[in-house]
């Protein structure tokens, strides 16, 4: 489908144009809603994001480890990382492996309000889905899945 706003491209970049500006909207819209969820917590966006990065992990990792399976740069990171330290959701350890990247732990605290997080998530979520199918979905997520497997290609 040619569209005069997209000249140059062909059908399927320009769907795919389409599909980009969607997902940055999406993405806004996820992240202002996210924080409206886990602001009670006295959580942000960008903290419940990282400390369930550092929960999902089946082991401690560095910063920089975090934020590459984030997408996200180290810098970004290590300012959350810092004031999740600062507000006692996580811990720095000895890295056994570096000595200067220390590894990021979940106190207690950090794990409990991760929990928390999760328990709201869970029913946004599910009404979130409402009306769509697992299949359509999971359509969507190759979709992106693809789309980011290409684009970590090319910083490569």
């Amino acid at each position: 489908m040619k569209d005069a706003r997209y000249p140059a491209h062909t059908d399927s970049g320009a769907e795919l144009t389409a599909l980009m500006l969607d997902v940055f909207r999406v993405n806004g819209a996820l992240l202002a809603a996210g924080d409206r969820l886990v602001a009670p917590l006295g959580l942000t966006s960008a903290r419940w994001q990282v400390l369930g990065s550092i929960a999902l992990s089946d082991r401690p990792l560095p910063v920089a480890h975090l934020a590459r399976v984030m997408g996200l740069t180290r810098q970004a990171v290590q300012r959350v990382v810092n004031d999740l330290e600062g507000q006692g959701y996580v811990r720095f350890e000895t890295n056994p492996h570096h000595k200067r990247a220390h590894l990021v732990v979940l106190t207690p605290k950090g794990e409990a309000a991760y929990a928390d997080a999760s328990a709201r998530e869970a029913p946004w979520s599910n009404a979130l889905a409402e009306g769509m199918s697992p299949a359509e979905i999971a359509a969507a997520r190759r979709v992106l899945a693809a789309l980011a497997q290409r684009l970590e290609g090319q910083s490569s």
